[in-house]
């Protein structure tokens, strides 16, 4: 009966094996099928438009031909198992010749002919395409017809006054968000306090007026717009100085855009990342806290020594989100005349009459940057193992932060 018994149960493991196996060769196939499907159509796309002068396939004719057909069978393959899989739907992991291990094995390989064939299209048709553009943009000396030889002429004759747009719109993102986290650390430590029964009544003061000021500020600047905020910073403090013997040279000398542009983004984030710190201080168990007391520390000592470095770790993700805020919002101050991106934008296509062109340069320089920060971010996020469920929150309620 034991024999049986074991008989019995290696078929069964056996079974299973073979039933994982099928499934995982169904959904192989399936996900090479729809996958390089969508890459093939790519590739016919780009293999019926247009050669750019500096095409390496012009002179290859007959190989982009093969090309292309073989890119048209695939998606006809596709199209054929697809009608099999909606016309057997119980039955197509049974009967399918899709589903049969030598045949998956094949069509992968073939996926990788095809993802070869639409990598060689998009370098000959995208990649040459821009550098046959760059080399028109680049020695024309009126406006091209066509959109991306505009665009590059545009970019190519502003390219000064990007780069300076560019370069104000990276040091007000980077510099405002660092000083920006110290100044949320001090906040967030006024806004979590409590009395304790052991202060005195001067502390309990302090404590109760630090915590409303804490709560105000936030309540405050997270209420309203960046751009008015900008506004009331730079038009105020210039009133202010124009209380005094100073001339406007002066004046604009010691309180320029770009300063009230960083104090702008800099007061703009403490609030936001002081309620994002918050919320990852919250997420510590608050026995830890206790066991410190216990242990004969101070609030202040148990805050400092146990809950803050762990609320702050947990806060990390969503202290990095405001980099890439700031990047785009950064773009607000162009109101009070900062020289970032923006203002660089509006600069260059006044000067050639082309918004729309200038514009859509300045969407891609933005897109390019956000990733790049994004990519780096992330990075930082794994090294330091921490991973965020819900952050950014503004509310009054905790924000939920996991620790892998």
């Amino acid at each position: 009966m034991g024999e049986d018994m074991g008989s019995n149960q290696s078929q069964t493991a056996g079974a299973n094996s073979r039933g994982r196996l099928a499934t995982f060769i169904l959904s192989d196939h399936r996900y090479v099928l729809l996958a390089t499907s969508a890459v093939a159509a790519l590739g016919a796309m780009l293999s019926s438009s247009p050669r750019p002068a500096m095409s390496f396939m012009a002179n290859a004719y007959m190989v982009e031909v093969v090309m292309y057909y073989i890119l048209i069978a695939w998606l006809v393959l596709s199209a054929v198992a697809l009608v099999f899989k909606l016309a057997k739907w119980r039955t197509y992991a049974d009967e399918s010749l899709f589903t049969k291990p030598a045949v998956a094995r094949l069509l992968r390989y073939v996926s990788y002919v095809v993802w070869l064939i639409v990598a060689v299209l998009v370098v000959d048709r995208i990649g040459m395409g821009l550098a046959s553009a760059w080399a028109v943009a680049s020695t024309a000396t009126s406006m091209p017809e066509t959109t991306l030889e505009r665009m590059l002429y545009v970019l190519y004759k502003g390219r000064g006054t990007f780069y300076e747009g560019f370069k104000t719109t990276v040091l007000l993102a980077v510099f405002g968000t660092s000083i920006a986290f110290f100044l949320a650390l001090l906040l967030v430590f006024l806004r979590i306090q409590v009395v304790d029964r052991s202060d005195n009544d001067f502390v309990r003061f302090l404590k109760v007026v630090g915590s409303g000021f804490a709560k105000v500020y936030s309540t405050v600047v997270r209420g309203t717009p960046m751009m008015v905020q900008a506004m009331i910073i730079f038009f105020g403090v210039f009133g202010l100085f124009k209380m005094t013997n100073l001339t406007t040279t002066q004046i604009n000398g010691i309180w320029s855009t770009f300063a009230a542009g960083l104090v702008t983004i800099t007061l703009n984030s403490t609030a936001y990342m002081m309620e994002v710190l918050r919320g990852g201080i919250e997420s510590v168990d608050m026995g830890q806290a206790e066991a410190a007391r216990s242990l004969g520390l101070s609030q202040w000592q148990a805050m400092r020594k146990v809950v803050f470095p762990q609320g702050v770790k947990f806060a990390i993700p969503g202290l990095s989100n405001e980099l890439i805020i700031n990047i785009k919002d950064s773009s607000v101050l162009s109101v009070i005349g900062t020289f970032d991106l923006m203002f660089a934008t509006t600069t260059v296509g006044g000067t050639y009459y082309r918004q729309f062109d200038a514009a859509l340069i300045t969407s891609i320089i933005y897109l390019c940057l956000t990733m790049l920060a994004s990519w780096l971010l992330n990075r930082l996020a794994r090294r330091l193992e921490v991973a965020a469920v819900k952050v950014g929150s503004t509310s009054d309620q905790p924000i939920n932060v996991e620790e892998k």
